[in-house]
């Protein structure tokens, strides 16, 4: 055993050394360097477009590239961004950007109200395939145009000069400034776009961004390379010269990458050194919005009955699993919207209820499979569960594989690439599937109208009218406390029809130097990395 062990540590520093040495840029001269900063962002991303990105790891990088009409700022708050100044109509329905002049892209063209008429539209256009395209139906006739109802024109986004953009919403949006600074709402180049295709965000030279760095290397599967935009508008206010983001998914490799110092922080460490590292006084915790979750496919037998679903949520003993496995003070999940939102009164995850047991219930379980045909188990299909590669979703699926194993079920597990995860999740090709969710920004519907019918986020194949009927009402009244008890009434439906499984709420622990000063790391999974300072 002790002989395995020490090669298997061998092997991990070997491959350390090959993934954070064998290029030509050296971490350790990274991390040494005055004002370069290092980081382990995570996977190798599936797409830097704004416009197709759904995963956090992603926009971490896009953010860094790209700005919208507002930005955040260093203490968390939605300050202007490419729109020096805005107005708002009285009813709340019509905004008026004004770009500021001196907004230019990374080659020097200046930013124009068009481009971000043109990134909307393209976001929205059906073609484009948008997963995210519903983050822009608040805009009027935004959903008609993706769902092929309304032409482009119709859209309520209009620049009036290469200065004023203005905006016409479906109905009074109270976070509607929040979303403009969210990466489905930024700008991109529409000559870019159209002499290279969908390769434009794939490679350096191509990658024409309006952000406060400029993508200069990208050795795929290894590490991105960024440097200082010298014409962003703020440039001044930036004070690292380069970025680094290497990728990997081994949390073992990444620690020890860390404590060897070849990188200044690292976005996830595995679970079984947590206790350590919090002892030493390495690991930074922070809130997040955020719920971690099973989907199930509601249409594939046996998962289409309610009470199979039902079943396999309360036979998870959510609380073993934060305090034993998460060990970042997670909290176990009751619902589908994490704490951390004001409700009416109070915070929303305590008025809209708790629905889900901290502790298994294993003879409810029980029950509810043998009602539904498959008494102990008996006939029910053995179960795959799909995962990307992380010894933290392993340790989560083998947790959930025993303890269904005791209904009397067969369960394997999948693990695959990041992106193979997310191509089969979104093909619904799959029986149970690892997801998780961060809010986009701060109310319940970032987390609602994911599962409505038109959500390309959707990934169950579950859907209900009156759930959808809901969500509608919440999005087109302006009356809080009505919006608050729509979104109760339809995260209550979710939940009772049992359409996905949520485990626990999100926290945020990695690893970062403490002379890496001057960020924000964001609730909502977003690091504002840009605005850091190296003091040593």
């Amino acid at each position: 055993m002790k002989k395995r062990i020490i090669a298997t540590f061998i092997l991990v520093v070997f491959l350390v050394t090959g993934l954070f040495l064998s290029s030509n840029y050296r971490g350790a001269e990274a991390a040494s360097s005055k004002q370069v900063f290092t980081y382990i962002n995570g996977a190798e991303p599936r797409y830097l477009d704004p416009a197709l990105n759904t995963a956090a790891d992603a926009a971490n990088i896009i953010i860094n590239v790209f700005e919208g009409l507002t930005r955040v700022n260093v203490k968390g708050e939605t300050v202007p961004g490419m729109a020096e100044k805005w107005t708002v109509s009285k009813d709340g329905l019509t905004y008026t950007f004004y770009i500021r002049k001196n907004a230019k892209w990374s080659d020097g063209k200046p930013v124009t109200a068009y481009d971000f008429e043109y990134a909307w539209k393209r976001a929205l256009d059906p073609k484009t395939a948008s997963e995210y395209a519903y983050q822009l139906y608040y805009i009027k006739n935004g959903q008609k145009f993706n769902e092929g109802k309304a032409k482009a024109s119709d859209v309520g986004v209009k620049a009036l000069n290469a200065t004023t953009l203005q905006v016409t919403l479906e109905a009074p949006t109270p976070y509607f400034l929040e979303l403009t600074n969210f990466p489905t709402y930024f700008p991109v180049r529409k000559d870019i776009i159209e002499k290279y295709g969908d390769k434009w965000a794939t490679d350096p030279k191509t990658y024409i961004g309006n952000g406060p760095f400029i993508m200069t290397k990208w050795v795929h599967n290894s590490y991105i390379e960024f440097k200082k935009n010298p014409k962003y508008w703020d440039a001044k206010s930036i004070t690292l010269e380069k970025i680094v983001y290497k990728l990997s998914e081994d949390d073992k490799a990444n620690l020890l990458a860390y404590e060897a110092g070849q990188v200044d922080g690292a976005e996830s460490v595995p679970t079984d050194e947590i206790p350590r590292l919090i002892k030493e006084k390495k690991l930074k915790i922070w809130p997040l919005l955020g719920t971690y979750y099973y989907d199930v496919n509601c249409k594939v037998k046996p998962f289409n009955d309610k009470r199979v679903r039902q079943a396999l949520s309360l036979a998870i003993d959510r609380t073993y699993i934060v305090e034993n496995i998460g060990k970042l003070g997670q909290k176990p999940a009751t619902g589908f919207v994490p704490y951390g939102i004001k409700g009416i009164s109070k915070d929303f995850r305590d008025e809209s209820g708790h629905f889900l047991p901290v502790k298994a219930d294993l003879a409810k379980a029980k029950k509810l499979l043998a009602e539904a045909g498959y008494p102990n188990g008996k006939g029910f299909p053995e179960i795959e569960i799909i995962y990307n590669t992380s010894e933290g979703h392993k340790k989560i699926a083998e947790a959930i594989q025993n303890m269904w194993q005791q209904l009397g079920i067969k369960v394997k597990l999948s693990n695959m690439d990041w992106k193979v995860l997310l191509e089969r999740r979104h093909k619904k090709d799959y029986m149970v599937a690892r997801d998780g969710w961060l809010g986009d920004y701060v109310d319940p519907m970032t987390f609602l109208d994911l599962f409505t019918s038109y959500s390309d986020n959707n990934n169950t194949n579950w859907s209900n009218p009156k759930y959808d009927e809901l969500v509608i009402k919440a999005k087109k009244t302006s009356d809080r406390k009505q919006r608050m008890q729509y979104m109760m009434q339809a995260e209550k439906i979710l939940m009772q029809d049992y359409a996905i499984i949520p485990i626990y709420f999100y926290v945020k622990g990695h690893v970062l130097r403490d002379y890496v000063k001057n960020y924000y790391i964001s609730p909502l999974g977003f690091n504002y990395f840009m605005y850091a300072k190296i003091e040593k």
